[in-house]
């Protein structure tokens, strides 16, 4: 008796999932999904990614892959008409889905997520009975698990944490960073004929169009990381946290699509990195940071998402209720004056990218400030970018983002006013407001806007030591009032 096939979800496409002793030569199924494909305004290019990489992988393996075009998953798998064997999905609703098609007999086994580093077990392992959790330690428990930036028992250099060598602002004079770009692919036929079909397919999309810009297979990816660590790896640490106008992708890897579709794996990105550092080709801060990012961050966010639980996304411990307005959803970037959050709308609608100082300190901030549901925020994030997944997002915007969980994800709430992004930033200077500026015309949004939102969370702010000299500094406003008047009629950004 044959074994059953392995089906494969669109990210899930990395040969550590199907090209396993387990499954090496097994049937591989793919379904595209017309119901899942359009069940969201999804941003056009996320699901061209999506499409691509899952097409270029049936092209790859050529008859081994029984591909599979039908409304919804499940006539997929009556059409197939043979369980299948499928690895953990990535959310809770496509959990449940596998989980009713498996009492049904469509799935005979669902096996662990093979493409995270950490077991579900060795994170609960960890974790224990804790109710609030702190990234540092689990980062540094990664580390010794996987035995990264390690010197036998001690981390490399001294210290586990480099952050403060990586905090630069933007290189005065310079409307870019002296970098090569980007790796980028080279678009071919399936991406023509993907292109095409979502043409006429109809879909609620929201963004533009635009080429192909993320690696979706396993050569593609592996290009793409070693373009990286050989050109740009350096760079990154160092300004990893600063935004130029003129220079969307910065020194950044642009490795979140591949590792988020599953067709790079973490350990590899790592220990690609890693490698660089011992080789001499790259400093240990930046490298360190690039290593918190995805040995630490992305595998802390992947666990929490399941440890939260399904009730989550509907945290809202600052009683935020704005629904989101019809400029930001439409991703209508000409619409809005203030630049740096034009700018950030308008790498969305472009790209469907942009990196994490703009998503958690213009796009997050901004939405902090005037009150915007959590869970609708969260949702514009997971379908607007092309590396959102529902795993991702949660952790990401319910909790560091908007402070929604009353502190369970991080420490502190993330609002700034306007002199964090006049310093991070090269906005500043080509826009119509002053960040310097509180109350009257040229007032900066985000700098009245962040009085504004510590005066509305005084207590909360006031009874957490990081945030309390926000609230002692806002007592000593003598134009508060004034402050506070302006922004609650304010309607242009």
């Amino acid at each position: 008796m044959s074994e059953p096939p392995l089906w494969l979800f669109g990210d899930q496409l990395g040969r550590h999932v199907y090209d396993t002793e387990e499954f090496a030569g097994r049937e591989i199924v793919l379904v595209e999904s017309s119901g899942a494909l359009g069940r969201k305004p999804f941003h056009r290019q996320k699901l061209h990614l999506m499409l691509s990489g899952m097409r270029h992988l049936a092209d790859e393996l050529g008859d081994r892959v029984t591909y599979l075009r039908t409304r919804t998953y499940r006539e997929a798998l009556e059409k197939l008409g043979r369980p299948v064997v499928v690895h953990q999905p990535t959310s809770f609703p496509a959990s449940d889905l596998v989980r009713r098609f498996r009492a049904e007999g469509l799935v005979t086994e669902v096996r662990p997520n093979p493409s995270f580093a950490l077991s579900k077990d060795g994170f609960d392992e960890w974790a224990g009975d804790r109710e609030t959790f702190r990234m540092e330690d689990f980062y540094r428990s990664q580390r010794e698990r996987f035995d990264v930036l390690m010197d036998g028992d001690a981390p490399v250099g001294g210290r586990w944490n480099l952050d403060a060598d990586n905090r630069e602002p933007p290189p005065k004079g310079q409307r870019t960073l002296d970098v090569p770009g980007p790796w980028e692919p080279t678009e071919d036929a399936i991406d023509e004929r993907v292109r095409a079909d979502l043409d006429a397919a109809g879909y609620p999309t929201v963004g533009v169009d635009g080429p192909r810009r993320f690696a979706v297979t396993h050569d593609e990816a592996s290009a793409a990381l070693a373009h990286f660590v050989e050109h740009r790896l350096d760079t990154f640490g160092p300004y990893e946290d600063a935004v130029m106008e003129q220079d969307w992708a910065m020194a950044h890897s642009l490795l979140s699509v591949p590792l988020n579709h599953g067709v790079l794996h973490p350990l590899d990105a790592v220990h690609a990195a890693e490698q660089a550092y011992r080789d001499g080709t790259a400093g240990l801060a930046s490298v360190e940071g690039f290593v918190r990012q995805v040995l630490g961050w992305r595998e802390y966010v992947w666990q929490l998402y399941w440890r939260f639980g399904r009730g989550y996304t509907r945290r809202n411990a600052l009683r935020a209720h704005t629904p989101l307005p019809d400029w930001w959803t439409s991703l209508d970037a000409d619409a809005v004056t203030a630049k740096c959050l034009s700018t950030a709308l308008e790498g969305v609608r472009d790209r469907g990218w942009v990196h994490h100082i703009p998503r958690l300190m213009i796009l997050g901030n901004h939405a902090a400030q005037r009150g915007y549901v959590p869970a609708e925020l969260n949702d514009w994030f997971a379908t607007s970018f092309v590396d959102g997944f529902a795993w991702v997002m949660p952790p990401n915007v319910v909790g560091m983002s908007q402070h929604a969980d009353a502190g369970a994800m991080a420490t502190k709430p993330y609002s700034a006013g306007g002199a964090y992004l006049n310093r991070m930033t090269d906005h500043c200077r080509g826009c119509a407001f002053d960040p310097k500026v509180r109350v009257g015309e040229r007032a900066c949004p985000f700098t009245a806007g962040y009085w504004q939102w510590v005066h509305r969370h005084r207590e909360l702010l006031a009874g957490n030591h990081r945030t309390a000299r926000a609230v002692a500094t806002m007592n000593r406003l003598g134009d508060l009032d004034a402050v506070l008047e302006q922004e609650s009629a304010r309607e242009e950004f």
